[in-house]
């Protein structure tokens, strides 16, 4: 039961992270205003911000590590 919760929290925070990657790519994003129920609402703007948050603490570790280089 532990094992399914974790898999599907990961799942989700990587389908967080995906939608920060794509908003920062191409500036599409989803289109929260059309959630009615403010509660709601800021919830799923809590969910996108933790994959705002682990893109730049992934972009931050990348940039910091050996194993990566940025190519121009």
């Amino acid at each position: 039961m532990l094992g399914r919760l974790f898999h599907f929290t990961a799942d989700a925070v990587l389908l967080s992270t995906v939608l920060a990657g794509v908003k920062r790519n191409t500036g599409l994003q989803p289109k929260t205003s059309t959630i009615e129920n403010e509660d709601i609402r800021g919830y799923v703007q809590k969910y996108l911000n933790v994959g705002e948050w682990v893109l730049d603490n992934s972009l931050v570790f990348m940039t910091n590590s050996s194993y990566f280089e940025r190519k121009e």
